[in-house]
């Protein structure tokens, strides 16, 4: 069964969406929507892509689509997965979900009252590594974990007109890149039971870096930061 995907936005990330989806055998890409005819047009003669709207909502309500991948800015994930999902979409929106948990549960109640499928795309959750890393916590190959140190960070030159230091987008750190180690942390060691963090913010207001630290029922803790200022790499350690 081929399950028929469209694309709400039209960014870099939607791109490289699009490129990776055509190497699955059992999905095609059949619509993409942005706010002007002219992207729209563009992106889909990039990709191949069928069906091409000059609005969101003229994407949604195609018929041929069975699930809308929401490739928007983070500021109005919420309200398009709502209005995808209002129109009897399955959705899978890239992360983070939704800004606030306000908005993140007024997502599910939609995705649960409409009878659709709603999921956030966090790529980590399905990294090969990461079964890997389930497989060795669960057969006891670490013993039991204790600690879980995560960390990220990007040297990004400052500029007041990018995206990713937008507050009324949704920029800053830990929404950005702060999602990645939280989730490792999370998937490792579940909930914790203190949580306590610091964070530097660039001249608009969000957070340029960031940092905390987790303590957990059992006695297991976490540390974790997000950085927009400095190349911290890209690593995770896990200890039992």
């Amino acid at each position: 069964m081929s399950i028929s995907w469209g694309i709400l936005g039209t960014g870099t990330i939607a791109g490289l969406f699009a490129s990776d989806l055509r190497l699955l055998p059992d999905a095609d890409l059949v619509a993409v929507g942005s706010r002007a005819a002219e992207t729209a047009e563009s992106f889909g003669k990039r990709f191949g892509i069928p069906n091409r709207h000059a609005s969101y909502e003229a994407l949604v309500a195609d018929d041929a689509v069975d699930v809308i991948y929401v490739a928007s800015p983070h500021a109005f994930h919420a309200e398009h997965s709502r209005m995808a999902m209002a129109a009897g979409r399955h959705v899978l929106c890239e992360k983070p979900l939704a800004l606030s948990d306000n908005q993140a549960a007024g997502m599910i109640e939609t995705a649960r009252s409409e009878d659709v499928f709603l999921m956030e795309a966090l790529w980590t959750r399905f990294l090969p590594v990461m079964a890997d890393v389930r497989e060795r916590i669960g057969d006891g190959a670490i013993g039991n974990p204790l600690y879980v140190r995560a960390d990220i960070g990007v040297q990004i030159d400052f500029d007041p007109d990018d995206r990713l230091f937008d507050p009324t987008l949704g920029g800053g750190a830990l929404l950005d890149l702060g999602i990645y180690p939280l989730f490792l942390i999370r998937e490792v060691l579940g909930m914790p039971s203190e949580f306590d963090a610091r964070a530097v913010f660039a001249d608009t207001g969000v957070d340029a870096q960031c940092s905390g630290v987790m303590d957990f029922a059992g006695g297991a803790q976490a540390t974790w930061s997000a950085s927009t200022r400095a190349d911290a790499g890209r690593t995770c350690a896990v200890a039992g």
